[in-house]
């Protein structure tokens, strides 16, 4: 093989790896923890939801305090660690269904809290900032 050969296998190897490590993000997941919006109020009650499959999406978000607060955990085809949720703060812990919603109650969390979600192996995190 001649060294141009060698060079363009080399590169296509480099590509190919950019491609799956890089190529297969969430969307409106920018990976840097930024807070995204996902949160919405209802009839007086907050809704913040959160995506679980190959971690937790977005890892960030910020709602509102002092308003009663339901977190929606959401589930399409999760056959990762994410499906096995754990929120120490609140004494919660289950196996998630592999496709659908599991709406957790939070009470009425006050000002410069923060709830933190983690999968049962401790690799995915969320957490939810109250203000």
């Amino acid at each position: 093989m001649n060294k141009s050969a060698s060079i363009i296998i080399t590169l296509g190897f480099v590509i190919g790896l950019g491609i799956i490590f890089l190529g297969g993000s969430k969307p409106n997941n920018n990976g840097t923890g930024e807070t995204l919006q996902n949160v919405e109020i209802k009839e007086g009650i907050q809704y913040v939801t959160v995506n679980a499959k190959g971690g937790y999406f977005p890892k960030v978000s910020s709602a509102k305090a002092g308003i009663p607060t339901k977190l929606i955990i959401k589930t399409e085809g999760t056959y990762d660690c994410s499906a096995s949720l754990v929120i120490r703060s609140i004494g919660f812990q289950k196996i998630l269904a592999q496709t659908g919603e599991e709406i957790i109650d939070l009470g009425t969390p006050k000002a410069e809290k923060s709830i933190q979600g983690l999968c049962g192996m401790g690799m995915y995190n969320f957490v939810v900032n109250f203000n």
